[in-house]
C-alpha cells in the first residue's frame, strides 16, 4: 500500500484530512512519525506557493508522496488579512485564541454587513519522479462579533456561514467537511488522486 506524509503537525489537521482520504488505497501518516523532517519556513505570499513549498520539501525529505494545505482567512474589511500570516497573526507564538483575539478587536467597529470573509484552502500533492498537483477552495461566511461552538480550530468560532446560521465552531465535524474549504479542496485532491493513481 501506497504511503502519503501529511505535511503537518498539527492534530486537528491530520484528523480532518485523514477522514476524508479515507477508501483511498493510501496509508496515511503525518510528519510526526518522521521527526527528521524540518518544515521549511512559509514565506510564500500565496497560499498555493506555501503549500508547494510544504509537500516538496516533506516528498524530498522522505521520499514519500506528500500532501500538504495552506489555508486561511481572508477579510474584506482588513483588505485580505490576515490571509497567508492566518495561523501566526497574532505573532509566531500566537495561538487561535490570541489571534481571535485580535480579529475581534480588529473588527471591533466594523458593522455585521461588512465583516464579510473567505476561508482559503490550497492543497498541494507531491509525487516523487512526477509532479506537484495543486487544487484550491474557499467559503465564504461573516465573522461573528463573538465566539460560538466549541469544535473546529483556528478561527472556526467567529466563522458564521449564514446557510447553516452556525460558525463552523458549532457544526458536527461531518456537516463542516461538506462545506468548508478545506472539505472542498480535499474532495478535489480526491479526485484528482484516483486519477493519478488509476
Amino acid at each position: 500500500m501506497k504511503k502519503i506524509v501529511l505535511a503537518t503537525g498539527n492534530r486537528h489537521k491530520v484528523e480532518e484530512i485523514t477522514a476524508l482520504l479515507e477508501g483511498l488505497p493510501f496509508k496515511v501518516t503525518s510528519i510526526k512519525e518522521y521527526p527528521q523532517v524540518v518544515m521549511p519556513e512559509e514565506d510564500r505570499d500565496t497560499f498555493a506557493g506555501n503549500a508547494a513549498k510544504k509537500a516538496e520539501a516533506v516528498s524530498r525529505a522522505t521520499g514519500e508522496i506528500a500532501l500538504a494545505d495552506d489555508s486561511g482567512l481572508e477579510v474584506e474589511a482588513l483588505n485580505g488579512r490576515p490571509g497567508v500570516l492566518s495561523a501566526r497573526y497574532a505573532g509566531v507564538n500566537g495561538s487561535d485564541e490570541s489571534n481571535n483575539d485580535l480579529l475581534l478587536r480588529e473588527l471591533k467597529d466594523v458593522p455585521p454587513e461588512n465583516r464579510r470573509a473567505n476561508f482559503v484552502c490550497a492543497i498541494a500533492l507531491a509525487v516523487p519522479g512526477d509532479q506537484t498537483y495543486i487544487v484550491e477552495e474557499s467559503c465564504s461566511g461573516l465573522i461573528a462579533s463573538e465566539r460560538r461552538g466549541s469544535a473546529g480550530f483556528g478561527y472556526d468560532p467567529l466563522f458564521y456561514f449564514e446557510p447553516a446560521g452556525l460558525t463552523f465552531a458549532e457544526m458536527p465535524s461531518e456537516e463542516k467537511n461538506k462545506i468548508s474549504h478545506r472539505g472542498k479542496a480535499l474532495r478535489r485532491m480526491r479526485e484528482s488522486m484516483e486519477k493519478i493513481f488509476s
